[in-house]
């Protein structure tokens, strides 16, 4: 798609080295998410399962002001206006979030300057949250009048627990990244200098780990939470199983012996 066809907000992406990174590209409005912005994002997480070269999935911001500040609310009256609008709205976001939540694959939030609103929910659809010291989160639904759905609730009580989440919801307030950290809703703080050269390491390591590994503590993980579509004990147990006697723990254990680096193939 040529600059001149996309839209003022619109969802990139890019693979390289394993690494599928969607970019949430709005940076007049600080990234925030359009109705297609949405339902874009949920086609590049689903699309990723099933594309072999790709083993991490990175969620980021264009630019340095914003990872995403919500929903563009200057399409609500055109996009979100009445009931049936309004559900299938909500069911393009929680598609969203639903596809990185079950994503076979990691997923890493990578979050510079603001997220606030649907990108806090965005951000802890992830596996994995990284922050900027300077980011600044909020979740403003108090100051909108706008409902939160069950489900992105249960992931803010998943994470935070619900003291904390009744906290940020109903007072609103803006905190810092250093603050996140501190209260858990983020994995880790660096600061601005040296946040790119860290993260990619991170994701970079990760990109070259047994992805049915992964993919087992992922299951595992959603399996202990409980989530609406979460896999059983059984499946999980599976999944166990399928790594023990795949030809990547041969080679894991064959690596080890010999000093080298493994190269897992996902089978």
């Amino acid at each position: 798609m040529s600059a001149q066809e996309k839209p003022p907000g619109y969802i990139d992406t890019s693979l390289d080295g394993g690494v599928l990174r969607i970019i949430i590209c709005n940076e007049k409005r600080y990234n925030a998410m359009s109705l297609d912005m949405w339902k874009s994002v949920a086609k590049a997480v689903s699309d990723a399962q099933d594309n072999p070269d790709v083993r991490v999935i990175v969620l980021q911001g264009a630019g340095k002001k914003a990872f995403m500040s919500g929903a563009d609310i200057s399409e609500f009256k055109e996009k979100r206006s009445d009931k049936a609008q309004a559900q299938h709205y909500a069911d393009s976001v929680n598609a969203a979030q639903s596809a990185l939540r079950s994503s076979g694959k990691p997923t890493i939030a990578a979050i510079k300057g603001i997220c606030m609103g649907g990108g806090m929910g965005l951000s802890l659809s992830c596996d994995l949250r990284y922050s900027t010291e300077t980011a600044k989160f909020c979740m403003p639904a108090g100051k909108l009048g706008v409902g939160y759905a069950y489900e992105g609730i249960k992931r803010f009580v998943d994470i935070v627990g619900a003291t904390r989440t009744a906290e940020l919801f109903l007072t609103a307030r803006t905190f810092s990244g250093i603050e996140a950290g501190r209260i858990g809703l983020v994995n880790e703080v660096f600061s601005e200098e040296h946040f790119d050269k860290i993260v990619d390491e991170r994701i970079t390591s990760m990109a070259g780990y047994a992805p049915l590994t992964m993919r087992a503590v992922k299951t595992g993980i959603r399996c202990v939470l409980q989530e609406d579509d979460a896999p059983s004990v059984a499946e999980v147990s599976r999944m166990v199983t399928a790594c023990f006697e795949s030809d990547d723990y041969r080679e894991g254990q064959a690596a080890f012996k010999e000093k080298r680096k493994p190269h897992f193939q996902g089978k």
